[in-house]
C-alpha cells in the first residue's frame, strides 16, 4: 500500500489519526503482494519457447526441487509440445539448462495449436494410481486428459482422452469454445477434484465432479457469475488460477487476459460456494502488471523460491516465462509512526 500524504495547518491530527485508520488493510487484505518483474533464464540466457509460453511449477522428477514445465507453440508455430525444464539449483535458488518435451506413446507430445495457443498442461493427479497425470487445454477449445504410463518420478503418457461432459450415454467433449485453459480445484469443498477452464469467451466454466476425486465424472457446466451475471474477464481469453490469495479462508479467482495484466476477484461468498462481484488489477512493484501488446497472459501461483510467499509466473506471446516474486506486506507501523510524528508535531506548534 502507497500513500501520498500531505499535511495542510488547517487538517486537524485527530483527522489524521482516523484516515490513517482508514486507509489500513481490511482484515482480508491481499497477500499477493508482487516485486518486480524478472524473466526466467536458462542456462545463462532468457528462457524463450517458440509461440506463447504457458509456464507451470512442479516437481516434475520427485527430488524435492520444483521444475519448471512450460506449454509452447500457437497458429505460427505449431504444433503445441510441453518443455521441461528440470531445477539443478536449490529449493531458493531455481536453476535451468537444458530441457526435454514430455513424452506421450514414446514420442514428444503434441497437440493442433491455432492462434494464440499451443499447449496449455497442468499437471494432477486424477487416478488413484499416485503417478502424476497431465490435463491439457487446446486451442480449439477441447481438453485432453493424459495418463501416466510411466512412474511418478519420470512420467511419460498415452494417447490422450477427450474429457467429456453429460449423462451417462449421452456425453460429449468438453468445449469451451476456443483458447480452453483447465486447472482442477475442488470448488465446492465436497472432497473431489472439479474442472475450471478459461478460454477466448473470457468467461469461467465449471465443471462438478459428480464422480469420485479418483475417477471425475462431469454430467453439467455452470459458468461463474458475478453480480448476477456470467462473469467476463475484461478483454477475453480467460486464464484462471482458483487459491485464497487474500487470507481469509476462502478460495478467490486470479485470472489472466488479453491485455497481459492480472486480475483478481476476491471471493466475497464462502469457500464451498464462491461469488464474485469485483476485481481489481494485480500490481508489481507497484505498478499494475500489464504486458507489452496484447500477449494474452497465462498466470501460475507458485512458490518460487520457497520463502513461504506466494509468486507468479506469467506465459505470454513473446515466449518468455515472467516471474514476479512475492515480497512482505508492507506494516501499518509506518502509519501509526507517521500518525503519531504529526500529533507531536502539532503538539510542538
Amino acid at each position: 500500500m502507497r500513500i501520498n500524504t500531505y499535511i495542510s495547518p488547517l487538517f486537524p491530527a485527530s483527522a489524521l489519526l482516523v484516515a490513517v485508520h482508514l486507509l489500513l488493510p481490511p482484515a482480508a487484505a491481499s497477500i499477493l503482494n508482487l516485486g518486480a518483474e524478472q524473466i526466467v533464464q536458462a542456462g545463462g540466457v532468457n528462457l524463450s519457447v517458440p509461440g506463447h509460453s504457458v509456464p507451470a511449477f512442479v516437481d516434475w522428477n520427485n527430488d524435492g526441487l520444483g521444475d519448471l514445465i512450460v506449454g509452447q507453440g500457437n497458429g505460427t508455430y505449431p504444433p503445441g509440445k510441453l518443455r521441461v525444464y528440470v531445477n539443478t539449483g536449490a529449493p531458493a535458488a531455481p536453476q535451468f539448462s537444458s530441457y526435454f518435451f514430455a513424452q506421450s506413446n514414446g514420442a514428444d507430445l503434441t497437440v493442433p495449436a491455432s492462434g494464440c495457443l499451443g499447449l496449455f498442461g497442468r499437471t494432477t493427479y486424477w487416478d488413484a494410481d499416485g503417478r502424476k497425470d497431465l490435463v491439457v487445454g487446446k486451442a480449439d477449445g477441447t481438453v485432453l486428459l493424459y495418463t501416466n504410463i510411466g512412474t511418478d518420478a519420470a512420467p511419460t503418457f498415452d494417447g490422450g482422452i477427450n474429457l467429456q461432459v453429460g449423462q451417462l450415454g449421452s456425453k460429449v467433449n468438453i468445449n469451451v469454445g476456443a483458447r480452453a485453459t483447465p486447472i482442477m480445484v475442488d470448488w465446492n469443498n465436497d472432497g473431489r477434484k472439479d474442472l475450471v477452464i478459461g478460454g477466448l469467451d473470457g468467461k469461467i466454466h465449471v465443471f462438478i465432479n459428480e464422480g469420485t476425486d479418483t475417477a471425475p465424472d462431469f454430467l453439467t457446466q455452470i459458468l461463474v457469475q458475478s453480480g448476477g451475471t456470467d462473469l467476463v474477464v475484461p478483454t477475453q481469453r480467460s486464464s484462471p488460477v482458483v487459491l485464497d490469495l487474500t487470507d481469509d479462508g476462502k478460495k478467490d479467482l486470479l485470472t489472466g487476459n488479453t491485455e497481459g495484466q492480472l486480475l483478481l476477484y476476491p471471493n466475497n461468498g464462502t469457500d464451498a460456494n464462491p461469488s464474485f462481484s469485483y476485481y481489481s488489477y494485480v500490481t508489481a512493484d507497484g505498478v499494475p502488471i500489464h504486458l507489452p501488446g496484447t500477449p494474452r497472459s497465462r498466470p501460475f501461483v507458485c512458490d518460487w523460491n520457497s520463502d513461504g510467499l506466494s509468486d507468479v509466473l506469467i506465459g505470454a506471446g513473446d515466449g518468455l516465462v515472467h516471474l514476479y516474486l512475492g515480497v512482505p506486506e508492507p506494516t501499518t507501523l509506518g502509519l501509526l509512526g507517521l500518525a503519531a510524528l504529526v500529533l507531536r508535531f502539532r503538539r510542538a506548534a
